[in-house]
Formats: C-alpha cells, sequence, structure tokens
C-alpha cells in the first residue's frame, strides 16, 4: 500500500508531494526531487526519518517532490501520507510559535476577515502581511472532499509553526457532525476562533462549544465562535442562534448559500436578501454580539465593493469577508469612522464625561437627551478611530483647549 498527500507538478509553489511505501526491511530510502536540493537535500531527508521515527516506521520508501515547501507544511503532508497506510494516535507537531498564541478581546474589532483554503499553504505563508483582522484558515467549502484529511493536518501545523502576525486566527470547521472532528486538530493549537457554516440552531453552537471545553488544555482560555447564517431557516432562528453560548461573539452572514436556499440570484444591490441581512444584524445587537456581513466575490472591482461596504456599515454591520488581499483596505477605509462620524461621537463622549464629572445622571447634547446606547456606540467609536490612527489619543486636551 501506498500513501500519497500534497500536490506535484510545474505550477506548484511552496508545497511538495509525499508518497510513503512501508516495507519489511531496508530502513528508510528516500528519493527527493527538489531544485534546492543541493542546498536543502539534507534537511527534507533527515525531515523524513525524523516524522516516520516518531511514529515507529522504521523501513519505508519515501518519494518527496518538492516545490519550496516550508518544514511545518511538509511534516503535515509525510504525517497525512504516513497515516493512510500507518495508523498511529500520536501526532507530529512542529514547534510553536509564542507570537501566535495570544488571546483576543470579545469585542475586538473584526472589520475584515481573509478566507484562505486550508489546502494550500503557498497562500498561508505571507497572509498575516496583508494586515486582515483576522485570517481564516478553511476546511469547509474551498476543500475539495478528497483533500478534507489533508487540509487538517496543514491547518494544524500553519496555526502552530506559521506566523500570521497580528491576526486573529480563525478556523472554519465542517459542517456539524464532521466539523466536531475538524475539532480535534485545531483546538489544541493557538486559535482564537471558531466559525461554524451553515448553522440553523442553537443546539450546533452548544454541540461545539461543549466539544472545544473537552479539547481545550486550558479551561481558562477562551476560543470565540462565529455562527455563519446561510438558510431560510437559520436566519429566522438567528436570535437563538446568537444567545446560545458566552462565547459566541460574532453572527455572520453567507449569501452564496442562502440566496440558493430561497431560490434568487445573489446580487451587489442586495435586494434579494435585504430582509435577511436585516433580521441577522438586529439578531445580534440584540444578543450583544458584532453582525459580520458576507464575503463580496467580484475581488477584481474595488469600485463596487466599495459600494457594497458602504451599503453594509450603514446597515450597521461591523465587517465583511474576504477573498483576496485587495479588498482589506478597501474593506477597512469603509468600515472605519468617518469624520462627521467621529466628530459626532466626540461631542458625545465629552458631553458624558462633563455630566458624569458634575454628577449629573441626565446627559444632554444641545436639546437632545442621549441615552445609554448612544453614549457606547460613541465611545466605541472613539475606541476604533484611536485605535486606526485616525484620531489623537489625547483629542481632548485640544479640544477642551
Amino acid at each position: 500500500m501506498e500513501g500519497t498527500s500534497g500536490n506535484r507538478g510545474p505550477s506548484v509553489r511552496s508545497d511538495c508531494y509525499v508518497a510513503i511505501t512501508p516495507m519489511a526491511a531496508g530502513g528508510i530510502v528516500t528519493e527527493i526531487k527538489s531544485k534546492t536540493r543541493v542546498l536543502f537535500g539534507r534537511h527534507i531527508e533527515n525531515l523524513v526519518r525524523e516524522v516516520l521515527l516518531s511514529f515507529g516506521l522504521e523501513h519505508a520508501r519515501v518519494e518527496v517532490e518538492d516545490a519550496g515547501a516550508l518544514p511545518w507544511a511538509m511534516a503535515a503532508r509525510l504525517e497525512a501520507a504516513l497515516k493512510q497506510v500507518f495508523p498511529a494516535p500520536k501526532e507530529f507537531l512542529p514547534p510553536e510559535l509564542p507570537q501566535n498564541r495570544r488571546e483576543t478581546a470579545r469585542d475586538r474589532q473584526r472589520r475584515s476577515r481573509l478566507y484562505l483554503p486550508g489546502d494550500q499553504p503557498k497562500l498561508m505563508i505571507n497572509a498575516g502581511l496583508y494586515g486582515a483582522d483576522g485570517i481564516i484558515l478553511d476546511l469547509e467549502d474551498s476543500v475539495a472532499p478528497s483533500r478534507k484529511e489533508d487540509a487538517r493536518y496543514l491547518v494544524r501545523n500553519a496555526l502552530r509553526n506559521n506566523d500570521f502576525h497580528g491576526a486573529e486566527l480563525m478556523v472554519r470547521i465542517n459542517q456539524l457532525p464532521d466539523g466536531l472532528e475538524d475539532l480535534r486538530f485545531v483546538v489544541p493549537q493557538p486559535l482564537n476562533l471558531i466559525l461554524i457554516p451553515k448553522c440553523e440552531s442553537a443546539s450546533e453552537v452548544k454541540a461545539v462549544d461543549d466539544r472545544i471545553a473537552e479539547l481545550n488544555p486550558d479551561p481558562s482560555r477562551k476560543i470565540w465562535l462565529m455562527p455563519i447564517i446561510e438558510s431560510a431557516l437559520g436566519v429566522l432562528r438567528a436570535f437563538e442562534i446568537a444567545s446560545a453560548s458566552e462565547n459566541v461573539v460574532a453572527l455572520a452572514i453567507g449569501l452564496e448559500d442562502y440566496t440558493a436556499d430561497i431560490g434568487a440570484e445573489r446580487s451587489s444591490e442586495g435586494l434579494e436578501s435585504f430582509y435577511a441581512r436585516s433580521a441577522l444584524v438586529n439578531a445580534a445587537r440584540a444578543a450583544g454580539i458584532q453582525p459580520i456581513d458576507s464575503v463580496f466575490s467580484g475581488f477584481e472591482n474595488l469600485d463596487e465593493l466599495r459600494a457594497v461596504a458602504t451599503r453594509s456599515k450603514a446597515m450597521g454591520f461591523e465587517g465583511m469577508g474576504c477573498i483576496h488581499p485587495a479588498q482589506i483596505a478597501v474593506i477597512h477605509e469603509c468600515f472605519n469612522p468617518g469624520e462627521k462620524e467621529i466628530a459626532k461621537a466626540k461631542k458625545i463622549v465629552m458631553a458624558f464625561e462633563a455630566a458624569e464629572k458634575a454628577g449629573i445622571g441626565v446627559i444632554a447634547l444641545g436639546s437632545k437627551m442621549i441615552d445609554a446606547p448612544v453614549v457606547k456606540r460613541a465611545l466605541r467609536t472613539i475606541l476604533l478611530a484611536e485605535q486606526n490612527g485616525l484620531l489623537n489619543p489625547k483629542w481632548r486636551e485640544s479640544d477642551e483647549g
């Protein structure tokens, strides 16, 4: 029997193809094809031996066709191929980068989340340099059924050993029940948030939450949840889903599947999904979490993206999904607070702080009374403006002067 994993061919980069055939004797025999064999051939041979021997496989023929794969990616390919012919309960884990093991705040800004196919290491390597608020290593729709298992090893290793430069680390698992098995690979790793696709009930959220609790080696460590609503039934149950767990921090909508479910064609104007998106925003706000809009698939038309993102923010959404790095800057521009929004928020915050200082329970701005939700939103606007360099943190001094 032969176990295989990976990609081969002239167009492949930052990846490799591995074939492992166990033998009765003869030790570990490696056949390496690589343009950099002179420089890295010995390193590849050592990694092959290290992985195989860690599982107790002492005799095998191993073919490696390398196209610049990093060690974490090659180790994932080796393990995936090996376990097809030599099942073993243990794992081969690459070193963990300390900067990846960081927790994120419940209400951190999530303007953009960049989707990366979980079986394509070439797209993961530099993904953190593009500045997305979150990076999603996807195990669901972007991965072919025949590559799901391989993707689990790659995503696990990338979470541990690929530098994502401070982005919130997210994984979209497969639709339940398969997604519960995905959690076994990713929960113990540096990870901030799980996206639950095609979510239609609170019970699905609770099933994921319970499974995370079983697998999480540190009970004090928070792993957030973002259910994705992608059907008519999911929209009707949006509030139930949004409030199913204290670990749910955002509710997203997936419009490709939703429009297919209701028998409509998706348009950039979004009239066919206006009800669903409004219902999702309302449910998320009622549950005290962030509403997040769908991806925009026409990544080459940035002007149209800008129009869509502007309408999205006007509806109450706090962010969108991205399928291409070029979309990130436009989305940030649209979801960042505007000048008028910042100016209004400053006035509200100043009035609030003045009332607090004077011991006045009623806050007024001119002839208008200001209630707590308005103040909370203004404070959030100020925070986002300061975080994104749109407002000097010492703005009060200049405004008071």
